[in-house]
């Protein structure tokens, strides 16, 4: 699919405000360290074996408002950074390279997840603001999930192998520690529970939500 024929699928989002399809604090399989980990909602790539279908739609899900997610990643003292997922990130690259400023600005370190490669990022044809997403993040994992290349491997960073660690910031080069093949689990005050990790679907019937 084509990227006009993605971003044909894309609702309005209100400015400053980000569509999410959730959030978590102190995640520790999600990028180096203890982490805020924010699911976009959005993505018509609909990689085969995807672990995260829910993600696809772009209909509004979770309004969220750039001050009030960059107050709340904040708001969590074990947070050393926060991770962008999805969906697709960069197809809400402008408000998501506030957030990241803002918390950088914190002192924190900010990384993202991609089905683009870094190359289409820097296209011509990428998404509005992709570079300036760019620009401020320490961390990119690029590139589709590919069923057919996937790595079941506990000391593997990414889930296939056409995908890449890209370190914009020397200083968390030896910080990827991070595995592939774990899950957590995250039980909220309302009941609701939130699993993340790359094998999702082989254990729990269960997605942000």
């Amino acid at each position: 699919m084509s990227l006009t024929q993605m971003s044909e699928k894309m609702v309005d989002i209100p400015s400053n405000h980000l569509n999410i399809m959730g959030y978590v604090d102190r995640s520790e399989v999600n990028g180096p360290g203890c982490r805020a980990v924010v699911w976009v909602q959005g993505c018509r790539r609909e990689c085969p074996g995807c672990f995260n279908t829910a993600s696809w739609p772009f209909a509004i899900n979770q309004l969220i408002s750039v001050d009030e997610l960059v107050e709340r990643i904040l708001s969590e003292s074990e947070n050393e950074g926060v991770t962008f997922s999805g969906g697709e990130p960069f197809w809400q690259a402008t408000a998501l390279a506030e957030v990241a400023r803002r918390v950088k600005a914190a002192g924190k370190n900010v990384m993202s997840f991609s089905g683009f490669t870094l190359t289409e990022l820097r296209s011509p044809t990428a998404p509005t603001n992709a570079q300036v997403l760019l620009d401020q993040l320490d961390i990119l994992i690029d590139g589709p999930y590919l069923e057919s290349q996937a790595i079941h491997d506990p000391t593997s960073p990414v889930s296939s192998k056409n995908q890449r660690v890209n370190i914009f910031s020397p200083a968390l080069s030896d910080r990827i520690t991070w595995a592939s093949d774990q899950i957590e689990v995250h039980v909220l005050k309302d009941g609701r529970r939130i699993v993340t990790g790359y094998r999702v679907q082989d254990y729990l019937n269960c997605c942000p939500a």
